[in-house]
This record gives structure tokens, sequence and C-alpha cells, in this order.
């Protein structure tokens, strides 16, 4: 009788989501924007810049920060992910869990140690040390 009543449970919310889907597909249909006739000109039928005229190249060239900025995201974004339902669930798992969850930070601080002392957080151009000597009137022979 239980599995009955999860079928139908999940028939429910498969509708409502089916009716959700429908009602947003023919509401758009309805208030959507009508194509043709005078409003179609050349920048309507160009599918970039959402009907605008595009200006420029389409292709950038992204600094290396960008990417660095991404990867640093998806590493903090994956411990948050892991730590925060381990927090919900702390006192279930006891110490076993806790040690899991300190090796894991661990393991993410030393990686953060690690790409902080090869450079990976130096936003700024970097100058070289023989430059700097000079500015500074020391001369490195």
């Amino acid at each position: 009788m239980e599995n009955i009543s999860n079928i139908w449970s999940v028939f429910a919310y498969a509708m409502v989501i089916a009716m959700l889907l429908a009602s947003m597909l023919g509401l758009s249909a309805i208030t959507g924007t009508r194509r043709g006739g005078r409003a179609m000109g050349r920048s309507m039928s160009m599918p970039f810049e959402s009907g605008m005229e595009p200006t420029g190249s389409a292709h950038l060239r992204l600094p290396v920060q960008y990417y660095m900025v991404a990867m640093f995201f998806v590493i903090f974004d994956v411990e948050t992910a892991i730590l925060l339902p381990w927090a919900t669930v702390v006192t279930e798992t006891g110490w076993t869990g806790y040690g899991a969850a300190l090796v894991f930070t661990v393991f993410l601080a030393v990686s953060l140690a690690y790409l902080w002392r090869a450079g990976a957080l130096d936003w700024g151009p970097r100058v070289r040390q023989r430059q700097m000597a000079d500015t500074h009137g020391d001369h490195v022979s």
C-alpha cells in the first residue's frame, strides 16, 4: 500500500510540472513578440546580440585571472557543497565524520597555501627582481 502512495505522489508531482510547463509555453506564445512584417529587418534576422546590430568581434581574449577566479570558485563551491550537508548531520556522524571533514578541510587549506606560494593569487603585473633593485638604487651584480 505504501508503494502505491509513493507512485501517486510522483505522478502528482509530474502532473504539476507538466501543467507549469504548458502554462509557461502558452503564455509565451500569447504574449510574445510577433515576427514578420515591418519589424523583420536585417538586425532581427541576425542571431547575435538579441536583435541588436553587432559591433566588433565576438572573439575575446580573456585574461588568465578570469580562469583562476573560475577555478577558485569551483574549488570553494565544492567545499561548501560538501561541508554544509555535513554540518546538518555532524552529531550523527560522530568523531569519524569530524575527522573526515577535518582531513578534507586541511587538504583544501594545503592546496590553497600551495597556490598562494606558487603565485596564483598575484593579480597585478609582475615586476622583475632586477627592475625592482634598480628603482631602489641597489645594483645587483
